[in-house]
């Protein structure tokens, strides 16, 4: 009985889907001008019933397929009948028969119900006012009535509240197949749907790729930047030339990474996919005369054609480098690095390696070693970084294998 009543009774759910429904009857009145004109004009006075409502529902039809309709009962079928409808993303013929049917469906329950709570208000009242005014006879629906002026005539309250309940029950009834089908016909299709998520999760991709990017780039400039910062303050009154370079390269490079950090930053701020400005091994030279900047000796051979590799190799053995001279620096400063990069037939191969530092032995739960670890996985490579012991000594060793051939 509670359900019953919240379904019937007026309340904030209910009186917006009344709303909704009647709204369909006014819809109906923009279709109702062009098919009363094609109806009196093309078709006998017997028939224009039956036409005015063929040639309604087929303007109404018409009425749908801009895309703008569609998203507009999408965004009210959610306000107004409770319902999650998501705002279509694509507007195919499909999505434009199936906007179709539901306009039609509209116009005719809200005219239908608009007719019904006329007609139904109507005979309700009717009764109750014959009988205050004194009794009459009234014509009822298909038959006469006699309406008594006396306390008889009580019996048309119950009447008029008993048909109003039910015109509430009807009402009631049609929300609800409304509410039902409305996610089918103004919702994206399955189809849809999986498209939008794909499209979510290439931008979480990117941005958490983007996060991985930020943390090595402005990682290894900060990195550098201290240390240049340390030597210029050494070499202030032994070398001012050298100190005052040792500054410039500082500037240029803060420069460069507050310029990547305001296009990365603009970009999230607008919404978009950001993409970072991709860096290959043809930009090595460039990354080994930062790092020798900071009075690092940097000793580096490199074997095969670079330019060959595949730029996704390449760009990612780029980042693997720039984050192994990173962690060079700052676990083991002005020590001397050795870089070894062997494009093969097959494979790219990358080793790096500087000298043991007490400082240096607490490198394995970096964010960047774990994003080196997750790129490699990613190409389908191998990588590995540990302390070794060689003929110079205990050093850090980071080495990386990538494919350079998918069936490598």
């Amino acid at each position: 009985m509670h359900k019953l009543a919240a379904t019937v009774l007026p309340g904030p759910r209910v009186l917006k889907g009344w709303l909704y429904v009647l709204s369909g009857a006014l819809l109906a009145l923009i279709p109702m001008i062009p098919a009363g004109v094609s109806a009196v004009a093309w078709t006998p006075p017997a028939a224009r019933p039956w036409t005015l409502a063929l040639f309604t529902a087929f303007f109404a039809t018409l009425m749908a397929w801009p895309r703008f309709i569609r998203d507009a009962h999408a965004h009210f079928a959610s306000v107004l009948l409770g319902v999650r409808v998501p705002q279509p993303r694509t507007h195919t013929w499909p999505d434009r028969v199936r906007a179709s049917v539901w306009v039609v469906a509209h116009c005719a329950g809200g005219a239908l119900l608009a007719g019904l709570t006329f007609a139904v208000w109507l005979s309700a009242i009717s009764p109750v006012l014959f009988w205050l005014d004194g009794g009459n006879s009234i014509d009822y629906y298909f038959f006469t009535m006699e309406v008594p002026g006396d306390r008889s005539g009580l019996w048309t309250l119950p009447l008029a509240f008993a048909e109003i309940a039910l015109l509430g029950l009807f009402a009631a009834a049609l929300i609800a197949v409304y509410r039902r089908f409305a996610p089918l016909f103004l919702a994206p299709r399955a189809a849809e749907r999986v498209a939008v998520l794909e499209e979510r999760t290439a931008v979480l991709t990117q941005r958490d790729r983007l996060a991985q990017e930020l943390h090595d780039s402005i990682g290894h400039t900060l990195t550098a930047s201290t240390i240049q910062a340390q030597v210029a303050g050494q070499l202030m009154d032994d070398d001012p030339e050298l100190a005052r370079k040792a500054l410039a390269s500082i500037e240029e490079s803060s420069r460069t990474a507050l310029e990547d950090l305001d296009h990365v930053l603009g970009l999230l701020r607008e919404g978009k996919a950001p993409r970072a400005p991709h860096r290959t091994l043809a930009d090595l030279d460039a990354l080994l005369e930062h790092v020798r900047r900071t009075g690092t000796e940097v000793t580096s051979t490199v074997e095969g054609v670079l330019p060959k590799v595949p730029a996704t190799v390449s760009r990612e053995a780029y980042r693997i480098i720039r984050e192994g001279l990173t962690n060079a620096l700052r676990h083991a400063p002005k020590a001397p690095v050795k870089l070894k990069v062997d494009a093969g037939p097959r494979w790219l191969t990358v080793e790096l390696t500087n000298p043991m530092t007490s400082a240096g032995s607490s490198r394995h739960g970096g964010s960047g070693l774990v994003g080196i670890v997750d790129r490699v996985r990613l190409l389908r490579g191998e990588v590995a970084f540990a302390p070794v012991v060689t003929a110079e000594g205990e050093r850090w060793r980071l080495f990386a294998r990538l494919p350079i051939r998918s069936g490598a």
